[in-house]
């Protein structure tokens, strides 16, 4: 079977770039597809995570200074399909619309096409060859789109044959508040490699954390609760992974909460694992989450991990006490009690650190690919009961659209000027005034 993922650029770094590769990674390997990746756009001259050779790349828009398509009309003017609710909304040109169109009508021969972000989506829905498979992935909670991008998304995921979301939690919300007649929206789990470096020991008096330092992953609530924490563990020490627009406050907060050298922002680590193996502990405090990657990196190096309770993605990867904590979301007392109380209980660490290195195989490619393969197979199989589906809906609202006509159009219906009479024009002139 081909297989065909649309990229937003394959060539940055980003969570959906890397979830996508491990998954096409996994298609070839272990279930024996060709796999392509289309990329939007191409801003250098090779990715920056390592692609597996087996799997061909395909840039459509080449964005590198000094590149021809830089200099093409078409570039310089808006895209027209591409949602303007989408925040990437701006890095699409009309020149992505004329290739997208190009490659799905013209040159796709995929049995399935992939698409990885909303507004990618929507391509797919316009243009996706008929004769394939169209699935969309949504890598963000249906919650964290604003409500235009939402109704927006209504319209064009009917034509979709799936919608897959990375928790159950979200594709339950999909359900319920997007009507999708004749698409199968279902949860599908990011895949997480296992870790080529050994598993942690616990023995450390390190706490990582990692991820971009924005303001929803909530680090200042981190930093107050391992202030709370830090006076009575003076050899416990705080490492924050990552960069962002928060890092000025976050250095100046460090300062104000007196944790200067037992807190610190490490800046971008790539790997991430060897941090996480060399932590006893690893703590996200986010407000919300689609997924939890790096929680199951942590797991998969055998660190347990406190979290918040966030929508939608934590509870679904940690179970409290047995492979991890959970807290309330926006409590820095609950944070700083939990990592005190595994702080100072050695032996729940350690059974947490079996537990999560056994619940994180739950993410292995072999199972996921599994329940991809058995997606397609069902998706072929149903075609002609979802396209009557489809067709039933859409007869359905043509129905009730007209029958609402009717009712607008009888004598008395308000709103409608009294039988013989015709209603005035706005603005004109009406019998007794001036």
């Amino acid at each position: 079977m081909k297989i065909v993922f649309l990229l937003h650029n394959v060539y940055a770094v980003g969570g959906t770039v890397r979830t996508t590769l491990n998954l096409a990674t996994a298609l070839v390997e272990h279930g024996g597809h060709e796999v392509e990746i289309v990329s939007m756009s191409r801003h250098r001259t090779e990715p920056r995570f390592p692609v597996d050779p087996r799997i061909r790349l395909v840039p459509l828009v080449d964005t590198r200074e000094g590149a021809a398509d830089t200099r093409n009309p078409a570039f310089g003017e808006a895209s027209r399909d591409f949602p303007a609710a989408e925040k990437r909304c701006k890095q699409y040109t009309l020149l992505h619309d004329q290739r997208v169109r190009a490659y799905l009508t013209e040159s796709c021969t995929a049995d399935v096409v992939v698409g990885t972000r909303p507004g990618i989506n929507v391509y797919l829905a316009l243009w996706g060859p008929r004769r394939a498979l169209r699935v969309g992935q949504e890598h963000l909670r249906h919650d964290a789109h604003g409500k235009k991008l939402r109704c927006a998304l209504a319209r064009h995921y009917r034509r979709l044959d799936a919608l897959v979301t990375v928790t159950e939690a979200d594709a339950a919300v999909y359900r319920s508040r997007m009507t999708l007649p004749g698409v199968r929206v279902l949860a599908v789990p990011n895949i997480v490699p296992r870790a080529s470096v050994p598993p942690s020991t616990g023995e450390s008096k390190i706490i990582a954390a990692a991820g971009r330092l924005a303001a929803g992953k909530r680090y200042d609530l981190l930093l107050e609760a391992f202030a709370k924490v830090a006076p009575a563990q003076p050899q416990w020490r705080l490492r924050i992974y990552g960069g962002g627009a928060q890092e000025p406050h976050l250095r100046a907060l460090i300062g104000e909460l007196g944790l200067d050298g037992r807190a610190e922002l490490m800046g971008t680590v790539s790997p991430i694992e060897p941090e996480f193996a060399a932590a006893a502990l690893v703590v996200s405090a986010s407000d919300a989450e689609s997924f939890g990657m790096t929680l199951v990196e942590a797991m998969r190096c055998g660190t347990p991990v406190i979290s918040t309770d966030a929508p939608l993605g934590p509870a679904e990867i940690i179970t409290d006490g047995v492979d991890g904590r959970l807290v309330p979301v926006g409590d820095a007392r609950a944070l700083a009690e939990a990592m005190t109380e595994l702080i100072e209980d050695a032996p729940a660490r350690r059974r947490m650190a079996a537990a999560a290195l056994a619940s994180a195989r739950r993410y292995d490619a072999e199972p996921i690919v599994a329940r991809y393969d058995a997606l397609f197979l069902e998706l072929r199989a149903s075609r002609r009961r979802r396209a009557w589906q489809r067709f039933r809906a859409r007869a359905a609202n043509w129905a009730r659209r007209k029958s609402r006509a009717l009712r607008a159009a009888l004598p008395g219906a308000p709103g409608r000027a009294p039988h013989g009479r015709r209603r005035p024009a706005h603005g004109a002139a009406q019998p007794g005034r001036s």
